[in-house]
């Protein structure tokens, strides 16, 4: 089989090459899937030069969420059949086979295809873990969305819409502002290049009373600057490259919080939790309450210029990568 391939970790993905490769077999509690949608994310761009905290083993394969069939069920498996559609976690989805233990796989809803069940799994739980258990966002609050185009700020804007939240959204250019209007309609829409301190204490009256920050740098300094009071900053991660710091004299007078997002790591340390959390979101992709948003698919062999999307921040929403084309 055909699969993406990284043997040395080195800058502008030289050392990533599509190769042929042994087909992986069904070990006892494990199943294989054909893979049909990869969704490519920044931490499989970061994984291919060492610079995302998790560093796998060379040679590896990228991609830690997809979906497709199973083709192969290995012994002891009895509650998954041939053919079925799932959900794939785990690192290796950039492959046309893959080998994964039965107990992490989970159905595909009817209402979703293969690409935009690849779409939802990793965006729509920082979103949830984000709003729901950090934010405790209420119905008729205001949140501001940073990078509002991207995989977990698309998904972020969907689950505030469904909250019943009164949403700002925001980007770096027009064509993704359009983008986002014509799928979501936000309340608002601001492009980062023009500023946005007064324009959000001019829509909201005061100041954001949730700010969702998954960009960083110049865009945190400028948010403490337009929260509410009593206001909470969700720290999501810094997709512009710069940490901020804050002097916490901030916080103090304006009454708010700043509060660290780990999706993940939530529900490492609360499983109970973790699997309400999944639960909750694949319950309301199957109730068709949420729209995963696809940028594009493109096949395995064209993976150079989906990372190339991706680095230059072309892609609005998941960019899919199929390797069954």
């Amino acid at each position: 089989m055909k699969a993406l391939i990284v043997s040395d970790l080195l800058d502008d993905f030289a050392g990533c090459a599509v190769q042929e490769v042994a087909s992986p077999s069904a070990a006892p509690g494990h199943v294989v899937v054909r893979m049909r949608a990869a969704a490519l994310g920044f931490p499989d761009l970061l994984m291919t030069h060492g610079g995302y905290q998790h560093k796998p083993a060379l040679p590896f394969t990228p991609g830690m969420e997809g979906a497709g069939e199973i083709i192969a069920l290995g012994e002891g498996v009895t509650d998954w059949a041939l053919g079925a559609r799932v959900v794939v976690g785990g690192l290796g989805t950039m492959a046309e086979e893959m080998a994964v233990p039965a107990s992490v796989l989970r159905k595909i809803p009817e209402a979703l295809d293969f690409k935009t069940a690849a779409a939802t799994g990793s965006a729509y739980l920082t979103a949830y873990v984000s709003l729901v258990r950090r934010a405790h966002l209420q119905a008729g609050e205001w949140v501001l969305i940073h990078g509002a185009a991207g995989g977990v700020g698309l998904a972020a804007v969907d689950l505030a819409k469904h909250m019943g939240a009164k949403i700002i959204a925001t980007a770096s250019s027009d064509e993704k502002l359009a983008v986002l209007q014509d799928k979501y309609a936000p309340d608002a829409l601001l492009n980062i290049n023009d500023g946005f301190r007064a324009q959000v204490k001019e829509i909201t009256g005061g100041g954001a009373d949730v700010i969702y920050d998954p960009v960083g740098g110049d865009v945190f300094d400028e948010s403490v600057r337009c929260i509410a009071w009593g206001g909470r900053l969700l720290v999501v991660g810094f997709a512009s490259g710069r940490i901020p710091d804050i002097s916490v004299n901030m916080p103090l007078i304006k009454g708010f919080s700043v509060v660290g997002v780990r999706a993940g790591e939530f529900g490492r340390r609360d499983p109970e939790k973790g699997q309400e959390n999944q639960d909750a979101i694949w319950q309301l992709a199957a109730e068709g309450k949420i729209s995963p948003q696809v940028h594009t698919s493109l096949p395995l062999e064209h993976w150079r210029e989906a990372f190339r999307q991706m680095q230059d921040r072309e892609v609005v929403g998941r960019l899919i990568i199929d390797p069954s084309l």
